[in-house]
């Protein structure tokens, strides 16, 4: 007997569980569908290319054949990367869905995306950092010092980080970051240049240092957080009944925001801040497998790289030979779903 099936009646608001045999079938689908939107990406784009050339590009690469280098060069790591960052940030919003028990909640809410574009123009600015490679690192540094910060504010007081005061001091913690980021992008021509490209959120123009740079930090989050599954199922339960069954919620939010933060500060670092797929996507999981977190953020790990991939195809066709960034493409289409999910099922259900 699960966790949760020994809760509340008033937790049972989401699709009645499946058979565990039938999730992990679910799943395997989902596993399936990946792959086949990997390959869409690789394949697909203003230079189409086909299952021959894939092969070659890999077995008998000729660095004279332009469609061999688009392979290898650009469409692979721009595919890895989408992969990567997709899962750290779908596992990341269902993780703070769960911990602040908002079902609003997402990257944002913790002051990421403004505290890795704060370090980057700072970077630029006073440093003078140029290139991908160490916008990589200052991304990740300015989303952990902004997570902190959050969590260390929310923390005052006797009751200490509730999802209420972590709300409230991302809130404000965004905007400080963003009015100090605005002030030194308005004064400086050239750090709006440097920055324009990594604020759209895309996964053109990623290349494998890029990987190579944030992948140990995504793998390492996303281990940790599959291992939080019953923690955030004792935190749905509410504060007093989790520290009835033994749990202690200052170190267990801790861990989990410190995981939250390198997820979705490697994954802002490689590809800018990208909107709705950790707010969106973990609903969507929760309404094919149900409440249960154990199986939440395996779902969302392989959703959401399905979503991020499938957007970037998209944003690939629409204005060939041209190109729309995934997080414009995600803005447009991320709304409406979000607006549907709503229209079909309460927040109070989800």
């Amino acid at each position: 007997m699960t966790l949760l099936e020994t809760s509340a009646p008033r937790l049972e608001t989401a699709p009645r569980h499946r058979p565990g045999a039938g999730l992990v079938a679910g799943l395997v689908v989902l596993i399936g569908v990946l792959l086949v939107v990997c390959f869409f990406s690789i394949t697909l784009g203003s230079r189409g290319v086909g299952v021959p050339t894939i092969w070659k590009a890999f077995t008998d690469f000729d660095p004279a054949s332009a469609s061999e280098t688009v392979i290898r060069e650009m469409r692979v790591p721009r595919t890895l990367i989408g992969i990567l960052a997709g899962a750290a940030l779908g596992v990341s919003g269902a993780i703070l869905q769960g911990v602040t028990r908002n079902p609003l909640a997402d990257p944002g809410i913790m002051g990421i995306n403004a505290g890795a574009a704060a370090f980057i123009v700072f970077g630029i600015m006073v440093v003078g950092v140029q290139g991908i490679g160490g916008y990589v690192w200052l991304a990740f540094l300015g989303a952990g010092v902004a997570t902190v910060t959050v969590y260390g504010i929310a923390s005052f007081g006797r009751e200490g980080a509730t999802p209420v005061k972590l709300a409230l001091a991302g809130a404000a913690v965004t905007a400080i970051l963003s009015s100090l980021t605005s002030a030194i992008v308005m004064t400086n021509a050239d750090a709006l240049n440097e920055l324009r490209f990594w604020q759209v959120g895309s996964l053109a123009g990623r290349y494998m240092p890029v990987f190579w740079q944030t992948a140990p930090f995504i793998v390492l989050g996303l281990f940790v957080a599959m291992l939080t599954g019953r923690a955030l199922n004792g935190l749905a339960l509410g504060e007093d009944l989790a520290l009835a069954l033994g749990q202690r919620l200052r170190r267990t939010r801790l861990v989990m925001f410190v995981t939250v933060a390198v997820l979705c500060g490697a994954a802002t670092a490689a590809c800018g801040p990208i909107v709705f797929v950790g707010l969106v996507v973990p609903h969507l999981a929760r309404f094919i497998c149900g409440p249960d977190y154990r199986w939440i953020l395996p779902y969302s790990l392989v959703l959401t790289p399905i979503v991020l991939l499938g957007a970037d195809i998209i944003g690939r066709l629409v204005v060939s030979p041209g190109e729309l960034q995934v997080g414009v493409v995600l803005g447009v289409l991320g709304a409406p779903a979000f607006i549907a999910l709503v229209r079909y099922r309460s927040l109070a259900e989800l």
